[in-house]
């Protein structure tokens, strides 16, 4: 099981997570989310990631300069697109900035179902995460979860990783309906919103991984 912890913004949060066995972490870069990161910031962060441990810069309908400004100074392995990005704007990314892309596609019934097929096209990965309210100014983190067995024994071409809602107490649950080998979390492991919580982080990650 491989565990990405989202919305990181401490040293001691980046420590947890990677002594309780992350794969990846996640730096967000969206002005409206308490979890955003200035850029100097994030490379102090991203500096402090050992090696083998994938960073993730998370922006939503992101223009070319501003993840120029975020990959000249920010060592950073792969994109998160959690906006409203089409798959040509995907696989524009993709071609333009040379890293690996993550696709996020909101979840709320099965209506929204083909849209993974889509970006599974042009995205080296997927995030199948909750469709966010209608009003919501987030597009994830609002710690909310869909209907996990809309996508139960579903595969798609490329990797996926599940979202939303996932806390210590569902996840195991979480994981056995819908068979995912990779999970994100973020306001499921804080204490307040954009405050990582190292206990609840290493529960996480010790369940996920069948503890």
């Amino acid at each position: 099981m491989r565990v990405k912890i989202c919305g990181l913004s401490t040293v001691g949060s980046i420590t947890a997570a990677v002594d309780a066995g992350v794969a990846y972490v996640g730096f967000v870069f969206f002005a409206k989310s308490p979890r955003n990161l200035s850029v100097p910031q994030a490379r102090d962060l991203a500096l402090a990631v050992p090696d083998g441990i994938c960073k993730v810069a998370l922006s939503v309908n992101a223009a070319d300069a501003d993840l120029d400004a975020i990959l000249d100074r920010v060592p950073i392995d792969l994109l998160q697109l959690h906006g409203r990005e089409t798959p040509e704007r995907v696989a524009e990314i993709k071609a333009r900035f040379g890293l690996p892309v993550m696709k996020a596609v909101g979840i709320a019934d099965d209506t929204d179902l083909p849209a993974i097929q889509e970006y599974s096209r042009v995205a080296d990965q997927l995030l199948i995460d909750a469709k966010p309210p209608r009003h919501a100014t987030l597009p994830g983190g609002n710690g909310l979860a869909f209907d996990w067995r809309l996508i139960a024994g579903r595969k798609w071409a490329v990797p996926w990783m599940l979202a939303g809602g996932l806390t210590p107490l569902n996840v195991q649950e979480a994981v056995r309906l819908t068979g995912a080998d990779q999970l994100d979390v973020s306001s499921g492991v804080e204490s307040a919103p954009g405050q990582k919580d190292n206990e609840k982080i290493a529960a996480f990650i010790h369940a996920a991984q069948g503890g």
